[in-house]
């Protein structure tokens, strides 16, 4: 009987060991991919909401996940401010008609949509240092 209730009991604390284990490595969240370099000035070829094309200029500035920098638009400059989460960028410009810019970042080159007072476009970049 002590054999038996030594058995089991070398079972059970093997079946316990196993399923600890196993939970405490399913709850840990996978690595954190770091986000993209997009340091750096870029020229912006846009679609206008109003169907015409412009040429506008952003100057990035990065820290970590956070984005600064300055703007140069055929209308207006100022500063910048956004994100970038892994492959996915969003910057706001610091300007009298704010212009939103979200899109994805795929090496020296950028793609996304814009918008103004819910009027929207469409955006390519490219790195130019």
């Amino acid at each position: 009987m002590k054999k038996y209730y030594s058995k089991s009991l070398l079972q059970l604390f093997t079946f316990l060991l196993f399923a600890v284990c196993n939970v405490s490595l399913a709850q840990e969240p996978p690595p954190q991919q770091p986000p993209d370099d997009v340091a750096g000035n870029w020229t912006i070829y846009a679609k206008d909401p109003d169907g015409g094309t412009s040429t506008k200029f952003v100057q990035i500035k990065q820290n970590g996940t956070q984005l600064t920098g300055h703007f140069k638009g055929p209308n207006q400059s100022g500063g910048i401010e956004g994100s970038i989460n892994i492959h996915h960028i969003e910057f706001r410009t610091k300007t009298r008609d704010v212009l939103t810019f979200r899109g994805r970042v795929e090496g020296n080159k950028m793609s996304g949509n814009f918008g103004n007072r819910g009027r929207h476009g469409e955006w390519q970049a490219e790195r130019t240092n």
